[in-house]
């Protein structure tokens, strides 16, 4: 079994450059690939920063985007305190080769593991000391030069640029969730909206504003605009929601699946002074979306 072992948050293509190289070496060797993953985030157990991490993936969607990359197994290790303190020693000869069966460990550039990270090379060394071979990989750049992370990419949907996020991601971000019921606002101005609540709360949301969005629910995919933000020219409330315009839709949804993958950012929330503005807006929202 040749082992990639990480959090891959975003499963983006610096990881996929890595998962290619796993699945490539273990079939070199006649051997199954397999990734060693955690959860929840070590952040989340550990209290270092959690309060403000948000995930680029879910599980399960980490999950489903490591078998489509052609990964035989995944496994997913609870990530406790007590697991937190054992050494890279340990964790390489108890869990990668006697639990898991490992015979080899493929080492990304910036691989860190045990309770006293030790570098590449370190892990490299000791890998060895207890019977694994190690295949080593190099980082992956987009081509200003900048390195792909989950970390820059946590950064640019921050700042509400979703192209530059989904170019690192290799694919358009997207958030899952189920259709709850609003206050039924958007239809008396003409822009019913679907309302999403998520299925994994931890998971990030893109900067305040409008996006233009491809929405998939009801088995198809459709065009709309999707409103992130605190709803200023209605609401006085500092809770976020999630409110999608389907374009040429009019199916009852409430309770019902939908997926909302971000092309790109309209413009930011503005609070209107009426609703009627608020009306002339989204109509030039909804041109601009579908240019």
């Amino acid at each position: 079994m040749v082992v990639a072992t990480g959090f891959f948050d975003g499963v983006h293509l610096g990881h996929r450059f890595v998962i290619a190289r796993l699945v490539e070496a273990a079939r070199e060797r006649g051997e199954e690939s397999m990734v060693v993953t955690f959860w929840p985030h070590p952040r989340n157990v550990l209290q270092d920063g959690a309060r403000n991490l948000r995930l680029l993936t879910s599980l399960e969607e980490k999950k489903a985007l490591l078998a489509s990359l052609g990964v035989d197994h995944v496994e997913v290790i609870g990530f406790t305190k007590e697991f937190s303190q054992l050494s890279t020693e340990q964790y390489l000869r108890d869990v990668i080769k006697e639990r898991l069966g490992g015979t080899a460990i493929l080492l990304g550039y910036d691989n860190r593991m045990g309770r006293n990270p030790a570098s590449p090379d370190e892990i490299q060394k000791i890998a060895e000391s207890v019977g694994l071979d190690v295949i080593r990989t190099d980082s992956v750049s987009v081509p200003e030069g900048t390195v792909i992370s989950s970390t820059q990419i946590r950064r640019l949907l921050s700042e509400g640029n979703v192209g530059d996020a989904a170019r690192m991601l290799g694919y358009g971000y997207n958030i899952h969730g189920v259709v709850v019921a609003g206050n039924q606002l958007g239809r008396t101005i003409g822009f019913p909206t679907a309302n999403m609540q998520l299925y994994e709360p931890l998971k990030l949301l893109p900067a305040n504003g409008v996006y233009k969005v491809e929405v998939e629910t009801l088995g198809s995919k459709f065009l709309g605009m999707c409103n992130i933000g605190n709803r200023p020219t209605v609401s006085n409330t500092s809770s976020v929601s999630i409110e999608t315009n389907i374009f040429n839709f009019d199916e009852y949804i409430y309770g019902l699946d939908m997926r909302i993958t971000f092309l790109r950012k309209i413009r930011d929330e503005i609070r209107f002074t009426d609703l009627g503005e608020l009306k002339e807006q989204l109509k030039k929202d909804r041109e601009e979306a579908r240019k």
